[in-house]
């Protein structure tokens, strides 16, 4: 399965940077707009709506319509682990619903002394049945632009 990979430095203690990734307002702060992502409905572990912080269980209905192009495509992902420390946090979502066949993306965040290492990790399979297994190397050049920019604005949101 093609893996994609990057991280960043981020100006801001640990705490602040895990807690505004802890929420589906955070998702929506950091998508580009040419996605025109919308968080439909979030539920959290015991099917409470609108969860202030998304825990393990938690599920995060969305559509989006990249480029405003083509009918609203469904999202539907799953917290399905979560853990912190003193030093470090994580979670994983896997999508349930959309358009991946799978995904898988890890979500860690590290203490660097004041500073915070944010790190994505998302392992993917392309549509396409055979021709999408070809083409998964090359999946990094629709993910690249997508998290360059949510890490850009992750800064540009949590730096002083």
């Amino acid at each position: 399965m093609p893996v994609y990979e990057r991280e960043v430095r981020v100006a801001a203690p640990l705490d602040e940077v895990w807690e505004f990734h802890s929420t589906s307002r955070g998702l929506v702060d950091v998508s580009p707009e040419w996605m025109h992502l919308r968080v439909e409905a979030t539920r959290g572990p015991d099917g409470e709506s609108d969860p202030a912080v998304l825990e393990k269980g938690s599920v995060v209905e969305a559509s989006m319509r990249p480029f405003g192009v083509g009918p609203r495509q469904q999202w539907v992902s799953e917290i399905v682990a979560r853990g912190e420390s003193e030093d470090s946090a994580m979670f994983r979502d896997i999508m349930t619903e959309g358009p991946f066949p799978e995904w898988s993306h890890t979500h860690r965040f590290r203490a660097d002394g004041e500073d915070t290492i944010v790190s994505d990790h998302v392992e993917y399979e392309l549509p396409g049945g055979p021709l999408g297994e070809l083409a998964g190397p090359f999946g990094v050049v629709g993910m690249e632009p997508m998290f360059r920019f949510r890490h850009r604005k992750t800064k540009e949101l949590l730096e002083p």
